[in-house]
């Protein structure tokens, strides 16, 4: 198999979220697309599953160290980058993934080296969770949880715990308790703890982000466009920001090494909420899998 690197939601090379993307010119076993994505130890490692494009768009499957996942943002917005460029070799407007959590469109910028865009599915909110609990797994005194807004799940395809803090400094202190969180999981639809403040880390973010995952093997993510796309969806339907429409920066990834740039997008028309969620892709690598 032709695998590549990028990196997803980066401005820079070596920021963002690192991908590996697989081109499967035959199907690729599930038990082996797992090995391999341990084996790259990346968040998230993406496989493409055919050569040219299938009904409904290309079929793509993503897993994580430990688990295959139905939808995750920096694979999804990777994989069309490399599609585009490596195997349609040509300047595409858009492409439509088809994931397990169903078809994704992506948009690709008019201009060079600008973002990529993906509309997310209708957000599904899930339960209120208790704030003093989620402070505990994070390591953080109970008035670190900003309590204008719920701590809840939510959804757009991988289920996020969305946890408001009252500043970056909480923000930049949170740090998983692993025994409290293992345990706090065993009866929550959403494993992933995803922590926000409407505080900008530098003057062009309107809010800062981090993101914990141990479930899924990823102790703590750059970059996490599914969350992001949760997270958004929450700014409009609880009015974060006083307004059912919004269009921001976020920053994350900067407290481990790979600061990251995601755009996003949400309106909300009833109970429907529109989300994309954007970001630049970086080329780093290419090369050639051996098989066994």
């Amino acid at each position: 198999m032709k695998f590549h690197i990028v990196d997803v939601f980066a401005e820079t090379r070596y920021s963002g979220n690192q991908l590996a993307v697989f081109v499967c010119p035959e199907a690729a076993a599930e038990e082996e697309m797992q090995k391999i994505a341990r084996e790259i130890n990346f968040s998230e490692s993406a496989f493409i599953l055919a050569e040219k494009k299938e009904a409904q768009g290309w079929p793509v499957r993503i897993f994580t160290p430990l688990h295959e996942v139905d939808f995750a943002g920096h694979p999804t917005l990777g994989a069309a980058h490399v599609i585009r460029r490596e195997l349609l070799k040509a300047a595409v407007p858009s492409l439509t993934l088809r994931l397990k959590v169903g078809p994704i469109p992506v948009e690709f910028s008019s201009r060079k080296g600008g973002p990529l865009w993906m509309e997310q599915v209708t957000p599904t909110f899930g339960e209120t969770l208790p704030a003093g609990a989620l402070a505990e797994i994070l390591g953080l005194p109970a008035e670190a949880i900003d309590d204008s807004w719920p701590v809840q799940e939510a959804s757009t395809g991988l289920p996020h715990i969305l946890v408001p803090l009252r500043s970056l400094d909480f923000l930049r202190r949170a740090k998983v308790e692993r025994g409290r969180y293992f345990r706090f999981i065993e009866k929550t639809w959403a494993k992933n703890i995803l922590v926000f403040c409407l505080q900008g880390r530098t003057a062009s973010h309107a809010v800062s982000v981090r993101m914990f995952a141990d479930y899924l093997g990823i102790p703590e993510d750059p970059a996490t466009g599914s969350g992001n796309g949760c997270l958004a969806g929450y700014l409009v339907k609880h009015r974060c920001l006083g307004t059912l429409s919004i269009s921001l920066t976020a920053g994350q990834g900067h407290e481990i090494g790979r600061p990251s740039l995601l755009f996003l997008q949400a309106d909300a028309a009833g109970e429907a909420i529109r989300i994309r969620v954007g970001g630049k892709v970086m080329d780093i690598a290419s090369g050639t899998w051996r098989s066994a």
